[in-house]
């Protein structure tokens, strides 16, 4: 209670330049602002946007030096003025695209993307006054926000539309998984794609989001789940996952959508995912899809300038293809079940931690997930 009010002095991995390793520095954090909440991250993991962001990769306007995160689970250490809902010592994770509640994207069925806590990569202040809430602890210096959240820090302070309780039971180990990648993969099955029972399914990447993927369509009851990855030591987690059929690009000599045809005897998935973030992924699964009734789920981020490959006309052969943030969820109002179902067994959260890592191993972390050996390195603050 002390600290209420004032600023905290904590460990933060700093980005101080693309490219180069996180740095662990002292950092002060403001107090919270009017609708802004200040947390104590427990635990935080790192995602290949964390992962984009630090190699500098289509981040040519960022502002340096900043504290990178977003997937993580923490507890309330303060509130600012007008805060309804939450209080300090609350259980809660920070998401990093909110939910106001009143705009009329928040308002309206099957949209999540609120108009003015929406995910912004280029976002680098707070919403109320523009200003950050880090600061370097030696000379004062700002250090900027990312992706309205920010995790990488032993605390940090987020906007509260951007944060959503949780039952103070629930593990927020397994919990820090919920605020992006699972979410992410299981929400675009569900919420998105919509997949029905006896379906046909292709993921394109099998990292935490596409095998998070593979876990809400094995949930749903598809009938074949293909899995799609250059890298075969990711094959036994996706039988883990529900995939009974996996395809190696670098070892086919046939294009990966001829693999797909061949294995649904010719009449291709209703639902593909592309989760790679890749081009040529992107037009495989596309291609991959049934010609009639196929839909093409677009997770992948995209670094590359590069347009969609796909010819206006193809659209007319009854595929169609879309894209997901946060798997389509309302974080505020539609999470807190989806958490339920996760505790309940409907979605194995224990396949998705790799590597258990105390947070000054940040940097490592990085590493893994970078060469591809690790899915998700929960890292204890």
């Amino acid at each position: 209670m002390e600290k209420q009010g004032k600023f905290i002095t904590c460990r933060a991995a700093v980005a101080w330049r693309a490219g180069e390793d996180l740095v662990m520095e002292d950092v002060k954090v403001d107090p919270p602002q009017r609708l802004e909440v200040r947390l104590r991250i427990l635990f935080t993991s790192i995602c290949h946007t964390d992962l984009s962001a630090w190699k500098g990769e289509n981040m040519a306007q960022q502002a340096y030096p900043r504290i990178l995160g977003h997937e993580a689970a923490g507890i309330v250490e303060s509130v600012g003025e007008g805060v309804e809902n939450i209080q300090a010592g609350d259980h809660v994770l920070p998401i990093f695209t909110g939910e106001c509640g009143e705009c009329r994207v928040c308002k309206r069925d099957g949209a999540n993307l609120c108009e003015r806590f929406r995910v912004d990569p280029m976002k680098k202040v707070m919403v109320s006054d523009g200003k950050t809430r880090f600061f370097t602890s030696k000379d004062n210096k700002p250090i900027f926000h990312f992706l309205n959240t920010s995790t990488f820090s032993e605390y940090t302070v987020i906007d509260s539309a951007c944060v959503v309780k949780v039952d103070p039971l629930f593990p927020l180990e397994k919990m820090s998984l919920l605020s992006c990648g699972v979410s992410t993969g299981v929400g675009a099955a569900w919420n998105v794609a919509d997949i029905q029972p006896g379906s046909t399914v292709a993921v394109f990447g099998l990292g935490a989001v596409g095998l998070a993927v593979a876990e809400g369509a094995r949930a749903r009851g598809a009938s074949k789940i293909i899995g799609i990855d250059v890298n075969p030591d990711k094959f036994p987690l996706g039988r883990e996952a529900g995939i009974s059929e996996f395809i190696n690009p670098k070892e086919s000599d046939k294009a990966v959508h001829e693999r797909v045809m061949e294995i649904t005897e010719g009449s291709g998935v209703e639902y593909s995912f592309e989760c790679a973030g890749s081009i040529e992924a992107l037009r495989e699964s596309f291609l991959s899809t049934n010609s009639g009734v196929g839909v093409t789920v677009l997770l992948g981020v995209h670094a590359s300038p590069q347009l969609l490959p796909i010819h206006p006309m193809e659209l007319f052969q009854g595929r169609s293809i879309t894209a997901s943030v946060f798997g389509g969820f309302k974080p505020k109002t539609q999470l807190p079940l989806f958490i339920t179902q996760c505790l309940q067994g409907l979605v194995n959260l224990d396949l998705f931690i790799s590597h258990h890592l105390p947070f000054h191993d940040i940097n490592k972390a990085m590493q893994l997930l970078h060469q591809g050996k690790a899915l998700r390195c929960l890292l204890r603050l």
